[in-house]
């Protein structure tokens, strides 16, 4: 049976986009590499879902950008956590736990 990608959750993009610049700062593409890479291939984004996504983090302060050389020398925007990127990762890190026991309780009911 062949591997297939999978829709994130509504509301964990933000979260997986988050924790992933919490490992290091990196560009978009860098982004949607690592979160295929740690998912082990079940996420799968689309660039527009995670621009809109990146863009929605920066107008609310939780990341930043920076224009930087990549490592084969191009030009693209490093976008790294705020102060107020950890504190709500760190919020939504535990609902997101919270919630997740929640929902295996239920499925685990008999």
């Amino acid at each position: 049976m062949a591997d297939k990608s999978s829709e994130l959750v509504q509301g964990t993009l933000d979260m997986l986009i988050l924790k992933t610049l919490a490992l290091e700062p990196m560009h978009g593409y860098g982004i949607a590499v690592r979160l295929e890479q740690m998912s082990k291939g079940v996420f799968r984004l689309n660039a527009g879902s995670l621009f809109v996504a990146i863009q929605r983090l920066q107008r609310d302060g939780l990341i930043k950008g920076e224009w930087k050389p990549t490592e084969n020398n191009r030009r693209a925007k490093y976008y790294a956590l705020t102060d107020q990127g950890r504190k709500r990762l760190s919020s939504e890190t535990k609902e997101w736990g919270r919630q997740v026991a929640a929902i295996t309780r239920i499925l685990e009911a008999s």
